[in-house]
């Protein structure tokens, strides 16, 4: 379904679709080979932070590396990322992106920021999204996803919360809705 490189086997796996154009093909083997030549064989182990959390910054950081060995990239990048995002390839057409954690609001960012309005608040939200630009080793990235980790852990946290006159108005019966929902 999608490309990928294994450092543990260093196998590179690219997706057989039908669409794609030898620019998306080219960005994804750009992509895969900077992991194969910056990403370190132990990604596999418990760092305590999620993987995809991870893994956001470190397509983050192999890009820009990548970009930085390899200029031409920059272009290939730039124009494979503009056919996904014509192509709806996130599938985040219809969607609120306000509603979207900022992990997966900087995951987009760092692909196709340059063509979709990727919500990002000033203040924390920026200084995260700066930490993830500004990784330039494996260890920046395990410092960026933890602070992204955090932050989201703690954003959803406080989103889960029941304020205080939502369970009073339950309790006396005042209120119609429900003081939380599963979703």
């Amino acid at each position: 379904e999608t490309a990928m490189f294994n450092v543990k086997d260093r196998v590179l796996t690219l997706p057989m679709w039908e669409k794609a154009s030898a620019n998306v093909y080219d960005m994804l083997v750009g992509h895969e080979v900077g992991h194969a030549l910056y990403t370190p064989n132990k990604w596999g182990e418990d760092y305590g932070i999620p993987q995809s959390y991870l893994n956001v910054c470190e397509d983050a950081r192999i890009e820009k590396l990548m970009k930085r060995r390899y200029p031409g990239l920059a272009k290939t990048f730039f124009n494979g990322y503009k056919e996904l995002a014509d192509d709806d390839f996130f599938q985040i057409k219809d969607d609120n992106l306000e509603t979207y954690n900022l992990a997966d609001r900087a995951n987009l960012w760092f692909k196709i920021g340059n063509y979709t309005q990727v919500p990002i608040e000033r203040g924390e939200e920026t200084d995260i999204i700066n930490q993830i630009a500004e990784t330039e080793t494996f260890v920046d990235v395990l410092i960026a996803a933890e602070a992204l980790y955090k932050y989201c852990k703690h954003k959803q946290e406080e989103e889960t919360k029941i304020p205080l006159d939502d369970l009073e108005q339950n309790q006396t019966g005042d209120s119609q809705q429900p003081a939380s929902e599963f979703s």
